[in-house]
């Protein structure tokens, strides 16, 4: 499920930044718990998932619960990550009937398919490739270290100017990061419990929009005809879109845009449907 917020525009800065897709709570497949009810929260600053489970069996069901965090690649400029210097960097946060949940944590790194956490972790290398910390270690390996990471491929070198002249160092430039926090739930006998989460959203922005051009070129009418499709924008949005003052000599409305991605994964894992589920953004 894909979201898009038209905002007046601001100032002409950053071009635009990518969101990431997030979504709910994985479950291990039972025929015991069922869930009664869903009710998903989004808005641009939190995206909050009340589940009302029952474990309709005689006995009690333990059952993994995690909660897969967005992958993560190398950027520049992360600005729509929420906390970009922390492991939990979607500041995501979870209870269980009101209670507080302490979840594990595990992160592997992904690069050209192969799991090279074992090799990073014995060269005291952070995972996370947005850190500046990241790039610190690998520019202080010795050379050897760092011909065998260039050589698997997992990094590459970034020569830019910075003011200071050339610089090289080595980034993280092929690793894929993934996070998966994890806890172990309990599912009394004939009783119902309350599991909810929250986080806050990795929120893509852009500067403009399409929505409301009255381009007729054929790039831009295809990316229109896309985001109506992906966003479900009706003829009211666009014309609401369209009816916005213009730029000097422009198609296009003087608004900018924020994106947020959603998974929305089905109950198949419990015993039959989901009894009720409500959205609202």
């Amino acid at each position: 499920m894909a979201i898009a917020v038209l905002l007046g525009s601001p100032a002409r800065a950053n071009d635009s930044s990518a969101e990431l897709r997030a979504g709910g709570l994985v479950f291990v497949q039972n025929e015991e718990v069922s869930m009664l009810k869903e009710d998903l929260s989004i808005s641009m600053q939190e995206v909050k998932v009340r589940y009302l489970f029952r474990n309709t069996s005689d006995k009690d069901v333990e059952t993994l619960v995690a909660f897969p965090m967005p992958d993560l690649a190398y950027s520049e400029s992360p600005i729509s990550i929420p906390l970009p210097d922390q492991d939990n960097f979607l500041d995501f946060h979870t209870m269980v009937d009101g209670k507080p949940v302490q979840t594990s944590i595990e992160q592997r790194v992904i690069a050209m398919g192969l799991d090279r956490t074992a090799l990073l972790q014995e060269l005291k290398i952070p995972l996370t490739p947005i850190w500046a910390r990241t790039i610190e270690a690998l520019d202080a390996l010795p050379q050897d270290k760092k011909d065998h990471l260039l050589s698997i491929g997992l990094v590459r070198p970034d020569e830019y100017n910075a003011g200071k002249g050339l610089e090289i160092h080595l980034a993280p430039l092929e690793w894929t990061l993934k996070t998966t926090y994890f806890w172990k739930q309990v599912f009394p006998a004939k009783k119902d419990i309350v599991i909810e989460h929250r986080y806050r959203p990795s929120v893509g922005e852009s500067v403009g929009t399409l929505v409301g051009s009255t381009s007729k070129e054929s790039f831009i009418v295809s990316q229109l005809r896309k985001m109506e499709t992906d966003y479900c924008m009706d003829a009211a949005f666009k014309s609401a879109a369209a009816k916005r003052p213009r730029e000097a000599g422009s198609d296009f409305p003087a608004l900018s845009e924020a994106r947020i991605a959603y998974i929305l994964r089905t109950g198949a894992n419990w015993y039959g449907p989901i009894g009720d589920f409500t959205l609202t953004i």
